[in-house]
């Protein structure tokens, strides 16, 4: 999902940061909220590491770009969407400059599919799933949020790298894109989603259930 440094067209870099921006700079205002407790402060270092850990796991896949767990759907559960982003951020921040993971010119890029789209659709597979089965919406919204990270990152190459002009060429490029990243990404969704289900559940069996669910409505 990384995509590396320089290798989409500098317009596509700047249109993906514009459309990272906005949703940053709401998480970090909700993110300074939380800080106001240790307790809060120790579920967030635990969310961004375990972030930081499955995602730096990278297996080459595409040209310019990777596969890998993602780690957001235990940080969407536990504090929303727009928080999730700001740790996302960080994170690739952080893999761009010490582990030549991913790159700056296409940080906005790999945010917006990694911490924005992912996350907000795993969001929202929980929220719906939670009525029925706790475990459940745990386990499908980290392999949700896994999948349409590459889902969108495929439809970012496809945008910059159309096989020919117009929606024909760029759909033929997603659907490829989306193929080869399938091979990898789909076993990785479901390793991840099964390892997200026992953090979660350790998390909210000693932390409580429903200080959890405080934490993602105030995100």
């Amino acid at each position: 999902m990384h995509i590396m440094e320089g290798f989409i067209p500098p317009e596509w870099c700047i249109l993906w940061y514009a459309l990272t921006i906005p949703v940053l700079i709401l998480g970090s205002l909700r993110l300074k909220k939380l800080l106001n407790t240790e307790h809060s402060k120790s579920m967030l270092a635990v969310a961004a590491g375990f972030i930081f850990v499955l995602s730096a796991l990278k297996i080459p896949s595409v040209t310019g770009s990777c596969s890998h767990p993602t780690g957001t759907g235990v940080a969407v559960i536990l504090f929303g969407p727009s928080i999730t982003a700001v740790l996302s951020f960080i994170v690739l921040l952080y893999q761009a400059l010490l582990l030549a993971h991913g790159g700056i010119s296409t940080l906005g890029a790999n945010t917006f599919s990694m911490g924005i789209v992912g996350p907000l659709c795993g969001w929202v597979v929980y929220r719906l799933f939670k009525k029925f089965s706790f475990k459940a919406s745990i386990f499908f919204a980290a392999a949700v949020a896994d999948i349409m990270t590459y889902v969108t990152t495929s439809l970012q190459l496809a945008l910059a790298f159309p096989a020919f002009e117009g929606f024909e060429g760029i759909m033929f490029s997603f659907i490829r894109f989306l193929g080869i990243f399938a091979i990898t990404q789909v076993p990785l969704a479901i390793i991840e989603a099964f390892l997200a289900l026992t953090l979660v559940s350790y998390i909210f069996k000693y932390v409580g259930v429903g200080e959890g669910e405080l934490w993602a409505q105030k995100a």
